[in-house]
């Protein structure tokens, strides 16, 4: 049985910030990793069990995890058919999560 060859992906993003109560409570992360100085696999969530307690709490996010682009949304899931970059999708996280966090 021939092995598989494993990408040496790096990780390049590795972030967690707690919201304090007051702005909306929770918890969100961000995660990169590149090959050959290009993001292959990412992670962004915003965390808030006292929201929604499925999906270890995830409320909503973005993933490229099953081989495809998508937002988890209080557990539902929707691919991503409009997916520019990464760098873009940072920034629609970042407007998404005004919804549940105030700054």
């Amino acid at each position: 049985m021939a092995k598989s060859k494993k990408k040496n992906y790096i990780k390049v993003i590795d972030e967690q910030f707690i919201v304090p109560y007051d702005k909306g409570g929770g918890i969100i992360k961000f995660e990169a990793w590149e090959y050959k100085n290009k993001v292959v696999k990412y992670n962004m969530v915003y965390i808030n069990k006292n929201l929604f307690s499925n999906d270890n709490g995830r409320v909503m996010g973005y993933d490229n995890s099953h081989n495809f682009h998508h937002k988890h949304y209080f557990g539902e899931i929707s691919e991503l058919d409009d997916f520019i970059s990464y760098q873009e999708l940072v920034q629609r996280f970042k407007n998404d999560i005004k919804e549940f966090v105030t700054w």
